[in-house]
């Protein structure tokens, strides 16, 4: 799932199909009078999806191990690339104009794709992982990695380093901060933490949701001032980023796993999705 400064949404599912929704024109009752268009080329599940920051263009992963970019416009695939032994789990744009892709997968690698080149081949492979890559965030010329490795790893491509920060637990999501001096990150012992990216310290931590066996992801909103996350019993937590303290709770996707989870940069509002195969846009106060 992922927000479009937020006129429209755009979902994945295991239906294989993408969807992008006009969640205004959308009611509870007939969700599907929001539908705007339908995405069909995979085949296996959609696993993760990325969009230009102009709108025009975005990118979907999935258990096919193909990595595609798509018009939004036309509905059709631009580029389709292909060369990860295992699904892929993430996606996200960089470089300048949002002219690279940049995907993880099961085979334990990121791999940076030219939007721009003819060429089917990556122009970089990262390999450090000994895990599945769960997740990744791009800020400007840095990439951040969660693995089921138990490890966070933080690429400077401008300086060619890596750090690694060890987590101790299979990573589900990572998220930097606005102001890039943290990481959020979600793990498979129901704790979300918020990592200093420069040293490596746990800065806070936030807990009372479960997340033990599923890939669930958090998120930041409202200019960082809080922590949102799903939960394997269906319902939505949020927290204070500073205090940690859960500060609401809702219930939600009929009791099943929410999975995801994405702010609005634009409006007071936020989507989550989940097992039940519906996205809910909710409203702040």
């Amino acid at each position: 799932m992922d927000d479009v400064e937020w006129e429209n949404i755009l979902s994945g599912s295991s239906d294989r199909s993408i969807r992008l929704y006009n969640p205004i024109k959308a009611s509870a009752s007939t969700p599907s009078s929001g539908l705007i268009q339908t995405y069909s080329a995979h085949g296996y599940e959609v696993l993760d999806l990325a969009v230009t920051d102009d709108n025009a263009r975005f990118a979907s992963v999935g258990g096919d191990r193909q990595v595609f970019l798509w018009d939004v416009a036309t509905a059709k695939t631009v580029k389709r690339w292909t060369g990860h032994a295992g699904r892929v789990n993430c996606v996200s744009f960089g470089g300048d104009g949002d002219g690279v892709v940049v995907s993880g997968s099961y085979d334990a690698t990121v791999r940076l794709w030219d939007c721009k080149s003819q060429s089917a081949k990556p122009i970089q492979v990262l390999e450090e992982s000994k895990d599945s890559v769960s997740s990744l965030h791009v800020v400007g010329h840095e990439i951040v990695t969660g693995s089921v490795d138990g490890r966070m790893r933080l690429y400077d491509l401008r300086m060619g380093m890596i750090h690694v920060d060890f987590v101790g637990q299979p990573i589900t999501s990572v998220q930097q901060t606005r102001d890039g001096n943290a990481v959020l990150v979600s793990t498979l012992d129901s704790t979300i933490r918020l990592m200093d990216k420069g040293n490596g310290q746990m800065l806070q931590c936030y807990r009372g949701h479960g997340n033990k066996d599923y890939r669930i992801r958090s998120c930041l909103g409202l200019a960082d001032a809080v922590v949102v996350s799903g939960s394997e019993d269906g319902e939505i937590y949020a927290w204070d980023l500073l205090e940690g303290k859960v500060i609401d709770k809702l219930k939600a996707h009929d009791g099943k796993v929410a999975s995801a989870l994405a702010f609005s940069g634009a409006r007071k509002e936020w989507a989550s999705a989940g097992v039940d195969g519906t996205v809910v846009v909710w409203g702040m106060p």
